[in-house]
């Protein structure tokens, strides 16, 4: 079967991502997070399956990845991913998912399990509410319609949008994003970063890890 992985990725722009992270660590430290997190991210995914970065705004950051680029199209969150799952089915691929990078340690386990689902749609619930990936197999204009992001509400009002579009949804296993302080804090604990990936350096040298 031919399946798709896009990394769904805001360029590194100082002061635009990772804001609250960054009001306790300062911009330049959540700029560099958040450019370990997408390279972490990517590398798991790019062990399991073809992938493509899809940006906001071209970038030529991450030159490690030697893969497509996209940019994803204007408009809201909801908007912008269902014009990426329905070009990238439109282009032959059977089943496309569309991976956040605010959870570094996601395992791949979990992002191949986005594909071992029959079902038209398939949500990798977040531990915050919201969720970290979403696959497709056939899409609908109204999946994500009335969605508010970034709510405690999120993953629960997209189940909502889907089945009002008659597409048919499973779960795979939730997995917690790195938004807040404390999130790094736990991040930085997990033994799944003890040994490699770029997160796991930068919170080194950030004397982090283990904290």
């Amino acid at each position: 079967m031919r399946n798709l992985i896009i990394l769904f990725a805001r360029a590194p722009l100082r002061g635009l991502v990772k804001t609250r992270l960054a009001k306790h660590f300062g911009a330049d430290v959540a700029l560099r997070l958040h450019q370990a997190f997408v390279l972490d991210v990517a590398a798991r995914a790019a062990a399991c399956l073809p992938i493509e970065l899809h940006t906001d705004v071209a970038t030529d950051a991450w030159p490690e990845l030697r893969c497509p680029r996209r940019l994803q199209r204007p408009g809201e969150l909801g908007v912008r991913m269902h014009a990426a799952l329905e070009e990238a089915l439109a282009r032959g691929w059977e089943r496309v998912a569309i991976v956040g990078t605010d959870a570094p340690d996601l395992p791949a386990s979990h992002i191949v399990s986005l594909f071992d689902q029959d079902a038209d749609v398939c949500l990798g619930p977040a531990e915050d509410g919201g969720f970290w990936g979403v696959a497709c197999r056939r899409v609908s204009a109204g999946m994500f319609e009335a969605v508010e992001w970034s709510s405690p509400r999120t993953l629960e009002a997209t189940v909502a949008a889907c089945g009002r579009s008659a597409l048919s949804v499973v779960l795979a296993p939730s997995w917690a994003d790195v938004d807040e302080p404390a999130d790094l804090l736990r991040l930085a604990a997990r033994p799944s970063l003890a040994l490699h990936g770029a997160t796991a350096k930068l919170l080194r040298e950030l004397n982090l890890q283990g904290s």
